[in-house]
């Protein structure tokens, strides 16, 4: 039996969740390669190149677990080996006070190192930019001090040696070769959990919030909420390994498991390689551990010091020449090729087209009410006793000269600016008028807005920047690409979905921008100067856009300077100078009024519409 037409098939797009199973040549490859990394030293059978290959399996996987927090959330932390050190001390701890094996104290000391990470990180995520990295390095600091305080507990400046029992039981081996298992083991662990992260609802987040706070905030993001996650998910890897290597080690000091150095060295990987990608840190480690630990065998003591200058040598060459990273830089030209083997023609399966959700409601009622609007900025009185009413079904004009308080006014009527005083309240979606008090909070209750200044997520594609939307209301990334994929349709972007955002041209980009906001299902839409810089044919294309949506069952707010567009679409006006509302009505009356035309319109504009 036919679908309906509802359901309709959407186009085929590749994706990285929907790579096609083994027989992608993706896939296949990239098994093929890490497979090398265990097999080659295993068939040279040399002692040395298997301590290679465990140190780039231990610095690839801490490198992977610093990237989800560093690279997909954008929080650039230089004290991550805070947490590998509580992975190490707190494993070694467990086995010479309470004889616990490391296979089961390596999972307390990760959810210690998670718990810790969520300690450091909410007050921290307050700063941006290098007061968050050097707060950071402060909390690492005085971890190792700690370490070093509490000698009784931790061996001190000493250190202290882990518990020589050999066997699988106690992690100890006089084989290194059992050592690579696990390594590689632990490799295979941080991958597999840096790209489910990233191919999940939760990267996507992820990557809004290190993008654009604001944009994030406007599609129902609890951006905190989602960068703690982020933060617990990295310190506990990273623990894990930390838990690994200290068992490899078998002998533990604040100096060198709370090591600056090393937290350098793990975020430098991902640099290298590729930051917020998920093959990127392990590139990174692949090219630079390989030369440092051949320069330290063939020079032996000579070599004391110098892998840091091969570590450096190689950042510096790669960010003068490929500041993208490996992957940034070749990643999209070599899986062009891969893409051309065997299997990788397939297209990946698609969700249908989902329809929207509808708009529940009675005609006329009230949906967003402002009252007694007031907003300060020091002296300045940006918004002054401003209320207005918006009632389901109908699209609202606001219109004022530039620094009349327009956006200020959309500031509160989203959550992006508390009132100095009054009130806004919301009808949600149980019919009940609420009073949400930040930006998600406002999305989930139905309320979208754009921005005056277009706020693309620049490195994800058109679709992927209106699945950000759609994340709000369809939890799967299968049925948010259904979704994002039907908006893309309706505002006229489908030709576009794989094109980078950034590539856009603003009439593109303010399309882009309404479509992300209609991809939340939202019961109310907030534009702001949606047709400022656009083409006639771009404007008479938005202005059809949004007449469809009120027909819809939305209810609009317009901020607009384009006066044959909002006075040819609104059912009301409010007209605001100097912080003030000086005229409210249809849209006639509006411009007949004398305040208006003193005060923002003139005398020319009423003349050339013959009012």
């Amino acid at each position: 039996m036919d679908a309906p037409a509802t359901a309709r098939t959407a186009p085929a797009t590749r994706s990285a969740e929907g790579l096609g199973g083994l027989t992608n040549p993706r896939v296949y490859l990239s098994l093929i390669a890490l497979s090398l990394l265990l097999i080659l030293p295993l068939v040279s059978g040399s002692s040395f190149l298997i301590h290679v290959a465990v140190t780039i399996c231990v610095f690839a996987a801490l490198a992977s677990a610093w990237n989800i927090m560093g690279g997909f959330a954008g929080q650039l932390s230089l004290g991550h080996a805070v947490f590998y050190g509580i992975g190490g001390y707190g494993t070694a701890l467990l086995i010479k006070h309470f004889g616990l094996s490391p296979w089961i104290g390596m999972w307390p000391a990760a959810l210690l190192a998670a718990l810790v990470g969520a300690a450091i990180g909410y007050p921290c995520f307050r700063l941006r930019g290098p007061f968050f990295t050097l707060a950071t390095i402060a909390f690492l600091q005085v971890t190792r001090l700690l370490a070093i305080h509490f000698g009784d507990v931790t061996g001190g400046a000493a250190g202290l040696i882990v518990p020589l029992n050999p066997g699988w039981a106690w992690m100890i081996f006089y084989e290194k070769v059992n050592y690579l298992y696990i390594a590689f083991g632990l490799l295979l662990l941080a991958l597999g959990a840096s790209w489910w992260i990233r191919n999940s609802r939760l990267g996507y987040a992820l990557i809004a919030v290190r993008e654009r706070e604001e944009a994030a905030l406007a599609a129902g993001i609890n951006n905190s909420g989602v960068k703690l996650r982020a933060v617990m998910a990295s310190a506990g890897l990273t623990a894990l390994v930390g838990a690994f290597h200290a068992m490899y080690l078998t002998f533990l000091e604040p100096e060198t498991m709370f090591s600056l150095t090393l937290s350098i060295e793990v975020a430098m990987y991902a640099l290298i390689g590729g930051i917020g990608t998920v093959s990127g840190p392990l590139l990174g480690a692949l090219l630079v551990v390989p030369l440092a630990e051949a320069a330290r065998g063939w020079l032996g003591g000579q070599a004391s010091g110098l892998h840091g200058f091969v570590y450096g040598a190689a950042l510096v060459i790669i960010t003068l020449t490929m500041p993208a990273g490996l992957v940034g830089t070749f990643g999209r030209r070599i899986g062009g090729w891969i893409d051309r083997l065997p299997g990788g023609g397939a297209a990946p399966a698609v969700a249908p087209l989902l329809p929207p959700r509808p708009v529940e409601g009675r005609a006329g009622e009230t949906v967003l009410e402002g009252r007694n609007l007031v907003r300060r900025f020091g002296g300045l009185v940006a918004t002054n006793d401003v209320s207005v009413t918006l009632r389901r079904g109908e699209i609202l004009g606001i219109i004022g000269p530039n620094g009349a308080g327009k956006t200020t006014l959309f500031n509160q009527l989203s959550g992006f600016l508390a009132p100095s005083s009054g009130t806004v309240a919301v009808r949600g979606p149980d019919g009940e008028m609420a009073a949400p008090r930040n930006p998600d909070e406002f999305a989930r209750l139905g309320v979208g807005r754009t921005f005056q200044i277009v706020q693309p997520f620049g490195k994800l594609t058109v679709l992927e920047n209106i699945m950000i939307g759609a994340f709000l209301r369809h939890s799967g990334v299968a049925e948010a690409r259904a979704a994002a994929l039907r908006v893309a349709r309706q505002v006229g972007l489908e030709e576009l979905a794989e094109v980078e955002a950034r590539n856009l041209p603003i009439g593109g980009l303010k399309r882009l921008e309404v479509a992300r906001t209609l991809a939340t299902e939202p019961s109310i839409l907030l534009l702001d100067e949606v047709m400022a810089g656009q083409s006639q044919a771009d404007t008479q294309r938005m202005v059809a856009l949004i007449r469809a949506v009120r027909d819809s069952g939305v209810s609009v707010i317009a901020i607009e300077h384009n006066m044959h567009a909002i006075m040819s679409i609104s059912d009301r006006i409010v007209v605001i100078d100097s912080g003030r509302v000086i005229a409210e009505g249809e849209p006639r009356a509006v411009v007949r009024d004398r305040a208006v035309i003193e005060a923002y319109l003139g005398e020319d504009y009423v003349d050339a519409q013959g009012l």
